[in-house]
């Protein structure tokens, strides 16, 4: 029998299927535009509109799609009395847009009925040094997100940055949170592992590893963490949340609910 260990809890892992559903921590996820998929425009909304449905139908925490889908989702879930909720990526995938598009965007999502805001860190930025214009991005991003209710996200991109960078990232986001936010909110606010986008060199995983998400755990806490890309089984989606994920993003959202295992990397 597996055991994980969490802030000093034993936590056996069969007691966990046992008490949980998984499908409250899953963000059914699909961000392709229609040139990444292959598809004609009309072709691709009709994916969006599967997966939305999908996400309906097997009661998931939430779809997440790109901007210009969310009145469409929203739509969607109203009609059909759903508790399903919306999010939306910001300054997706590379996170380089100034910060006043990024604003510009959210406000938008916000508007359409969004109610979680991923935001692409500009993680490029913060590489070269740029901590100012980082901690700004954070500090304005996340207060329109918590001044209009909505859940807020920073995406980091794991896999374009070294271990030390992970930490470092990780905890600038949690200071600026609890430099400028009340407790309250602190649940509210989370770092977030990947777009599932970056292209890494030789093949190496652009997702989440086991190793990313204990670094973010250890140095982004109390914010909340999502796991996104790499987790491709229910057994490892378990092994996440047990470790403290409180959010998992996929692709494959029903497929990892039903127990069956996938090669999607998102």
């Amino acid at each position: 029998m597996k055991f994980y260990i969490r802030y000093s809890f034993f936590v056996p892992l069969s007691f966990v299927k046992e008490v949980m559903n998984i499908k409250h921590y899953l963000d059914s996820t699909y961000l392709k535009t229609p040139e990444q998929a292959g598809l004609s425009v009309a072709e691709n909304k009709k994916v969006v509109q599967k997966y939305i449905q999908e996400a309906i139908d097997e009661r998931f925490k939430l779809i997440m799609i790109r901007p210009d889908m969310v009145k469409l989702a929203k739509q969607m879930i109203t009609n059909s009395n759903s508790v399903v909720t919306v999010g939306t990526v910001i300054g997706f995938h590379e996170g380089t847009e100034s910060l006043q598009d990024k604003l510009a965007e959210a406000n938008q999502a916000i508007e359409d009925g969004a109610d979680d805001l991923d935001y692409v860190c500009n993680y490029e930025a913060f590489k070269r040094g740029e901590i100012d214009l980082v901690k700004n991005e954070i500090l304005e991003g996340t207060k329109l997100g918590l001044s209009h209710h909505k859940i807020v996200k920073w995406i980091i991109e794991v896999a374009a940055l070294n271990a030390n960078q992970i930490i470092q990232l990780s905890t600038l986001i949690k200071n600026v949170v609890m430099a400028n936010f009340k407790e309250d909110y602190y649940g509210s606010v989370f770092v977030k592992s990947s777009t599932g986008f970056y292209t890494t060199p030789n093949g190496l995983p652009n997702g989440t590893q086991v190793s990313d998400i204990i670094m973010m755990l250890e140095n982004a806490s109390p914010l909340s963490i999502k796991a996104a890309g790499g987790v491709r089984t229910y057994e490892e989606a378990i092994e996440m949340i047990c470790f403290g994920v409180k959010r998992i993003g996929t692709s494959t959202a029903k497929s990892i609910a039903n127990g069956e295992t996938t090669t999607i990397d998102y």
